[in-house]
């Protein structure tokens, strides 16, 4: 209640056995159909692949990036976009987790009224009713009690901010099976066993956003629950989440069992104060983490949106049809030059050195990639235009100077990481 009070746990039995069944077809499917794969992901300038395999699934032209590797959503079936699956199994895998999707959205939403309402008995109960008072923990920045006391206003600024920090806008599956991994990790500072996910903070998220984790483990006889075993510590046999508190071993860790079916939330900020793990069992585990992922830079409208600021600095002779340079001023160029790398670096060398993965869901992607590619293209052009300009005879010393400085930076950055990448 003091250390861990922003986690919910809800058991299997509280989800109608309908959204079970649809969503544990859809993990088996896409197992089926090979949608799960390891992510090559670099920690500290080094390359590793992930124990874990993954899929991202999510609103069309989402993209999710952690630990330098961007994921492109598999799109789940959304009104106004025209998406084909490669199958009508995978449709409806997508399908039950935008149900899954909604269903966490709403117990998010009620798990935080709920706890707010709690803060306010609590306050009232200790006579201190102040309503300018803010409450740190609360999900509001401030809490308001109503005349009688003891029904809560949430102002219209407050719901939006509890929607916008529930509406989960993708999902990251995660599938692994224990028995095939040669070599888990031991969990180092509670000695909680075999590590499947060493500890982290979720990154990418939307500042207090919920996360929502629904667990599926594919328990069969060997793990019966009768395997009530008098162990000190958790079983072995029983996957977990483990949490503690950031940068703090003094206050003990907290392992929470997860059967089939069961899910929890991590409520408001408790993925930024507090560190989590997922602890293995020994049957393999779909799980499935619902996220409102940080998209400011990361959506198809965003990207796109910054090629056509860059192009505007690209004009055409209508009776040449050559190509020429608007502006060479130092702002301009500079500009242009890093939406350049941007496309370059965080978009088409993420989408395909990761391989064709996509194409065994949905070739959703591959035309606005080509999209991409035809921008990138035409920036190739202009970065040569700026070179042939600065070459010329009547261009000022100081001018050219001063483009070929801040140009040569960007020019720079961009040698390093295409080696980079090249041997990634």
């Amino acid at each position: 209640k003091t250390k861990y009070s922003k986690l919910i746990f809800r058991k299997s039995d509280t989800i109608p056995e309908e959204l079970h069944q649809m969503v544990q077809e859809g993990f088996l499917t896409l197992r089926k159909h090979n949608c799960f794969f390891q992510d090559l992901v670099r920690i500290k300038g080094k390359d590793f692949v992930t124990p874990v395999s993954r899929i991202l699934i999510g609103n069309p032209g989402c993209t999710y990036k952690y630990l330098n590797t961007r994921l492109f959503t598999v799109p789940w079936p959304t009104e106004g976009y025209d998406i084909k699956y490669c199958s009508p199994r995978v449709h409806d895998a997508c399908k039950a987790l935008i149900r899954l999707n909604d269903y966490l959205h709403i117990e998010a939403v009620k798990a935080l009224q709920g706890q707010n309402l709690f803060e306010i008995k609590e306050i009232k109960d200790s006579t201190v009713i102040d309503r300018e008072q803010n409450f740190a923990t609360s999900f509001m920045e401030k809490g308001s009690v109503s005349k009688d006391q003891s029904s809560c206003c949430v102002s219209e600024d407050d719901y939006i901010s509890l929607k916008n920090r529930t509406s989960y806008n993708l999902t990251l599956l995660n599938y692994m099976d224990p028995l095939q991994m040669l070599y888990l990790k031991q969990e180092p500072y509670f000695g909680m066993g075999n590590m499947a996910v060493s500890w982290h903070h979720d990154e990418n998220l939307v500042e207090r956003s919920t996360v929502a984790v629904y667990s599926y483990s594919c328990e069969g006889s060997a793990v019966e629950e009768g395997n009530e075993q008098k162990l000190k510590g958790r079983d072995p046999a029983v996957w977990h989440v483990g949490l503690k508190v950031a940068w703090d071993i003094e206050t003990p860790g907290l392992a929470i069992p997860l059967h089939q079916g069961d899910f929890y939330l991590m409520l408001d900020d408790l993925n930024m104060t507090h560190q989590h793990c997922v602890l293995a069992g020994f049957s393999p585990r779909f799980s499935s983490t619902h996220r409102v992922a940080d998209c400011s830079r990361g959506t198809l409208e965003y990207i796109f949106g910054q090629c056509e600021l860059a192009l505007q600095n690209l004009q055409t002779d209508s009776e040449s049809m050559a190509l020429s340079l608007k502006s060479l001023e130092t702002a301009v160029v500079k500009q242009v030059e890093e939406i350049h790398n941007e496309v370059e670096f965080e978009w088409l060398r993420q989408f395909w050195f990761q391989g064709k993965r996509y194409l065994k869901c949905t070739d959703w992607w591959l035309k606005p990639m080509a999209k991409l590619e035809e921008f990138w293209r035409k920036m190739e052009v202009m970065t040569s235009l700026v070179l042939s300009e600065v070459g010329k005879e009547e261009q000022i010393e100081e001018q050219r100077n001063e483009t070929l400085s801040c140009f040569l930076l960007v020019l720079t950055e961009r040698q390093k990481l295409r080696k980079e990448w090249t041997a990634r």
